[in-house]
């Protein structure tokens, strides 16, 4: 390992977050020449935007035989959103939480988390698999933006403001909107090049797996966008969107990303037993886990934040451990399964428990 490793590194997360905000940019502004609704918009190409870093990376792992980075990428990713992002979204502010979140999105995403792991339970993602999941996300698409309609007035002008929507069109706007959409592929291309190379490059020189490296480094990496996105709608205030972008990418990573990397691999991407075993389960109870701590007076409290948080920690901790075998792996997991998952579960379940009573009495 050389200092090149960490150039590829740092260049592929810099291309990567460059690229995924031009392309958004120019795809939200052409979609706005073609008068498509800025809501539309929003709830397709600046939420699914943010996720192109994903795409790249995990297209380009699958393609080029990497299919560890390419699963460990999309797990590792919906992970660090939930507990990463909003822990840290919810610790600035209290985070806002949409009754359309609950009784849609987030059970979507558990759904897609569920169906990607039963998919990957044989060991391998292939084509019929991955057709399966990109034809998901065809279908939840089409229906947001068919029930999009119900609140478009509101929204439209939420998300005409934020990438300057309603600014008369410049002369050649089309072809500059078309060289920014362009130029966002090429460096999304160029970024998930150089953070592939050098991810491979850091795991087989500090002797952890590809799929340790894709379930921390790269993950946060190509979640970049999303950390940015959230974290400033909170400060500015717009606390559901800083929600509903988390969930909005999660549905997106499963869906359209593991769904398109396993289409365009040349082989079954293999799915490795401890991802079946151990992360693919996180994922999923992190997902159900959005459900009683949203549903609790329909936002996300600081001490919840912190709660997310201190679970990406001991998770991140858990991977590390693991893959180094420290001698305190075994206390460390007895501890997690003996005391954390018993409190943690008993604590979500009063947190539904008194959400619903609270529910039943209005």
């Amino acid at each position: 390992m050389t200092i090149m490793t960490f150039v590829y590194l740092l260049a592929g997360l810099v291309l990567l977050v460059a690229g995924a905000e031009v392309l958004v940019k120019g795809a939200a502004r052409l979609a706005a020449t073609f008068g498509i609704s800025p809501l539309v918009i929003g709830l397709t190409v600046v939420a699914f935007g943010t996720s192109a870093p994903e795409m790249a990376v995990s297209v380009q792992a699958a393609f080029s035989g990497n299919g560890d980075i390419a699963i460990g990428n999309v797990v590792g990713s919906n992970i660090f959103n939930v507990l990463f992002i909003l822990g840290i979204s919810a610790l600035i502010i209290p985070l806002v939480v949409s009754r359309q979140l609950i009784r849609l999105d987030v059970p979507v995403m558990i759904v897609a988390s569920v169906l990607a792991m039963a998919l990957a339970f044989d060991g391998a993602l292939g084509r019929l698999d991955g057709a399966i999941l990109f034809a998901g996300i065809i279908a939840y698409t089409v229906f947001l933006i068919v029930s999009s309609r119900r609140e478009k007035a509101a929204a439209d002008d939420e998300f005409a403001a934020e990438y300057g929507l309603k600014a008369a069109p410049r002369q050649y706007a089309t072809l500059i909107n078309v060289g920014f959409i362009l130029a966002g592929l090429v460096l999304l291309v160029t970024g998930s090049n150089f953070l592939v190379e050098g991810a491979v490059t850091l795991a087989r020189a500090l002797g952890l797996s590809e799929l340790v490296i894709g379930l921390t480094v790269i993950a946060a990496g190509t979640s970049l966008p999303e950390v940015a996105t959230s974290i400033t709608a909170a400060i500015k205030g717009e606390r559901d969107i800083a929600v509903g972008n988390v969930v909005g990418s999660n549905v997106f990573n499963l869906l359209a990303v593991l769904g398109l990397a396993s289409l365009v691999s040349p082989s079954p991407i293999n799915v490795a037993a401890s991802a079946l075993v151990f992360d693919f389960p996180v994922m999923i109870a992190v997902a159900v886990a959005c459900l009683p701590v949203f549903f609790s007076g329909y936002l996300i409290n600081r001490w919840e934040g912190l709660l997310f948080f201190a679970y990406y920690i001991v998770y991140t901790t858990y991977l590390i451990m693991y893959a180094t075998a420290t001698p305190a792996f075994a206390q460390f997991q007895a501890a997690l399964v003996w005391y954390v998952v018993p409190l943690t579960v008993v604590t979500l379940l009063i947190l539904g428990a008194r959400a619903w009573h609270t529910q039943k009495q209005h």
